[in-house]
């Protein structure tokens, strides 16, 4: 796998998905305030054969956005300085209507305090999580089941 690091973009390389994935692979944009947190979420995704790119809060989320153009997933802490994990959910959105989010958060009771319905393409996971689960909140967002993670083209 080759990675690529354009300031605070990173771009990792993987296998062909599929036909269709070679031209457009799955794209993650993690963003969590806490580096262990997203670097652990970004080596699980990786290794699954997804390309991530990484942001530290929801301001350097919004411009790292702007730079991929278009991406499938965002997951997201919900506590974070500067901007909530579902208001960063909700701007992204309004470039991004049909990216799915996964909110990771120690606070379940807080994100629903803030976030009373999670919508149809959203989802919650405690953390700290196991890859299995990441793994498994991933596939089910994206593929509506738990073993749809992409593999590599034969």
């Amino acid at each position: 796998m080759d990675t690529y690091d354009t300031s605070s973009l990173t771009f990792t390389n993987s296998d062909a998905l599929s036909e269709k994935r070679a031209v457009d692979p799955i794209v993650a944009l993690v963003v969590d305030d806490e580096e262990p947190v997203r670097k652990f979420v970004d080596r699980v995704l990786r290794e699954a054969g997804y390309k991530t790119a990484l942001a530290s809060d929801g301001p350097e989320a919004m411009a790292v956005a702007a730079k991929l153009g278009s991406f499938q997933i965002l997951v997201t802490d919900v506590m974070m300085p500067q901007m909530t994990g579902d208001e960063l959910a909700r701007r992204i959105r309004q470039t991004e209507p049909s990216v799915k989010v996964l909110y990771l958060t120690g606070f379940v009771d807080r994100l629903f305090k803030e976030k009373a319905t999670l919508w149809e393409d959203e989802a919650f996971l405690d953390k700290p999580c196991s890859v299995k689960a990441l793994l498994e909140a991933v596939s089910l967002l994206l593929y509506g089941k738990l073993d749809g993670q992409p593999s590599p083209a034969a």
